[in-house]
């Protein structure tokens, strides 16, 4: 395979040749670095590449630039190739147009020159966007296949417990594709045993689930110890956060996470407030981040499900869903939630078959020329449409109140109103999903009164719930499930039933000394990611302060 490109547009002949030599010397290795002395040139090279199918990971381009801007030569090259990370090289004069091209040709970065040392202000910028590139490109190889039947829940299931990992596969539809019948039919296979992963040794996984795959694709399955400083029970923006911290801190820490790094922001399919992050984030890269980054410091991971927790005085035991049992003195809760399930006739039965909770990414490229309906009003659900709109023909969005104002980020609310193929429909719910194999139809109640619509993809955001029935009673929890902590654990000034210690909890702590919760779970806790990664951080605080008590 060829190496990917890097290409340096600038009409300054000595700017264009110093650029070229910085990156050579941190890049050279990994990628081809060309170069064009103008935005024309620039993009016959594209097409060159483009032709040839060769990758652009990465484009720089100066902004001042006779005939077509940098910004200019962006945004056309953004229709070559939409994947490649695209920087502006101004002059401090120009950072006001730097910005607004965050926005109109989605730069991705800018740098002001001069960029001297590059070792500080160039290639940590240049490395961090080339992670990026490299963690979403998916080369022309077979590799990893799997062929399952679109309106399936086991290949849903498969394909989103892949994608969430970063493990590169092909999808091939039974249905649809010769291919797949053909590769069917080479290994004696039948449509009872689909969704069926083929692997590039040549080994067959028929009937495939998420668990039964962890294995195969590299995922550790095991702890390697049975004891630890501290468990951490999730993968969401408070867990990673709790892991960066207690690794980098020493403590011998245990990630426990039943899916993919980033929990439930880990769909969003764009942060676009999130502190840093000024052209917005995926919750899948911001999750891949965090795990690289926890994995750096020692954190191990273990892809698990939690099913029980038990106290035995100074330990806290964690049973795992394979029946095994890990150990600490400090667990620290940070499952997240799970999307509140749809209460109407048929969303049981088509789940998976068309009806989807939470932006079910995966799906994205199957509704091309669909119309796609999102259930919700809150920022969750504006996202989602947002990026089912890259792909589908229309995008209907069902609000029960009167609008988005209330519910919904103004960011988001402008930029739903400047899509053309996204509609709302505001006091207006679901009724009835109907179809036998899949969603084929929508009842819906609206202020005209009820009528029927057509559908093949329903996309369901309308809240959430804590998903921690596997904890004990020890473990208090308020009327609607979340789990109570610190000044919670206080009603009319008296200390709940369930705190038996002299000194006060500690401000994340549960009503068992030593069981710690951040994130969405816990009462009371503000629905954001920047919030959850400082209730994980500052919950390690609190398991330090618990430790030095033996």
């Amino acid at each position: 395979m060829a190496r990917p490109n890097l290409l340096a547009v600038d009409d300054d002949v000595s700017v264009l040749e110093a650029v070229v030599q910085d990156l050579r010397r941190q890049y050279g290795a990994e990628y081809r670095v060309m170069r064009a002395a103008s935005g024309q040139a620039a993009l016959d090279t594209l097409q060159i590449l483009k032709t040839r199918q060769e990758p652009v990971s990465l484009l720089l381009s100066d902004q001042r630039m006779p005939g077509m801007t940098g910004v200019e030569f962006l945004e056309r090259a953004k229709e070559l190739y939409p994947h490649a990370k695209r920087v502006l090289l101004t002059a401090y004069a120009d950072t006001e147009a730097a910005i607004r091209a965050i926005n109109t040709a989605r730069i991705h970065y800018y740098l002001t020159k001069p960029w001297d040392p590059p070792e500080e202000k160039l290639y940590p910028v240049l490395t961090d966007l080339l992670d990026d590139w490299k963690a979403g490109y998916r080369p022309p190889f077979e590799g990893l296949r799997v062929i399952g039947n679109r309106w399936a829940l086991n290949d849903y299931n498969v394909r989103d417990f892949l994608s969430r990992n970063h493990v590169p596969y092909r999808w091939l539809d039974a249905a649809s594709s010769e291919d797949a019948r053909k590769l069917i039919e080479e290994r004696h296979l039948t449509p009872e045993q689909l969704p069926v992963v083929l692997f590039a040794d040549g080994s067959v996984l028929p009937e495939a689930t998420p668990d039964a795959l962890a294995g195969k694709v590299g995922l550790s399955t095991q702890a390697t110890q049975e004891f630890y400083d501290m468990l951490v029970v999730g993968a969401g923006p408070a867990g990673l956060a709790a892991a960066v911290y207690g690794a980098s801190e020493g403590l011998k820490t245990l990630v426990i996470e039943p899916e993919a790094p980033g929990g439930q922001a880990g769909s969003s399919s764009k942060i676009e407030n999130y502190l840093g992050f000024p052209a917005g984030i995926t919750g899948s890269d911001l999750g891949r981040r965090a795990h690289t980054q926890a994995s750096r410091f020692g954190a191990e991971f273990v892809t698990q499900r939690a099913v029980g927790l038990r106290i035995d005085g100074q330990y806290r035991f964690v049973r795992l869903g394979d029946g095994r049992e890990v150990s600490s003195h400090v667990v620290l809760l940070a499952p997240g939630v799970q999307w509140r399930k749809l209460a109407i006739p048929g969303s049981d039965r088509l789940t998976g078959r068309g009806i989807y909770y939470g932006a079910a990414l995966v799906e994205a490229a199957s509704c091309k020329d669909e119309e796609v309906f999102v259930v919700g009003g809150a920022n969750s659900a504006g996202q989602a449409a947002l990026f089912f709109a890259k792909y589908a023909r229309k995008v209907t969005m069902l609000v029960r109140g009167k609008g988005l104002s209330a519910t919904m980020s103004k960011y988001l609310i402008d930029e739903i109103e400047r899509t053309s193929n996204i509609v709302v429909e505001t006091q207006t719910q679901v009724m009835a999903a109907e179809g036998e194999e899949r969603l084929e139809a929508l009842r819906l109640l609206g202020p005209k009164g009820e009528y029927c619509v057509q559908a093949s993809s329903l996309f369901v955001f309308i809240g959430a719930q804590p998903g921690v029935g596997w904890l004990p009673e020890s473990i208090l929890r308020d009327e609607k499930g979340f789990v109570l902590a610190g000044p919670d654990l206080r009603q009319d000034g008296k200390a709940r039933n369930g705190w038996q210690e002299q000194r006060e909890p500690f401000l994340l702590e549960t009503s068992v000394p030593g069981v710690f919760v951040a994130g969405d779970v816990r009462h009371g806790s503000v629905k954001r990611v920047a919030s959850a990664v400082g209730e994980g951080s500052i919950a390690v605080q609190f398991a330090h302060q618990y430790l030095a008590g033996f």
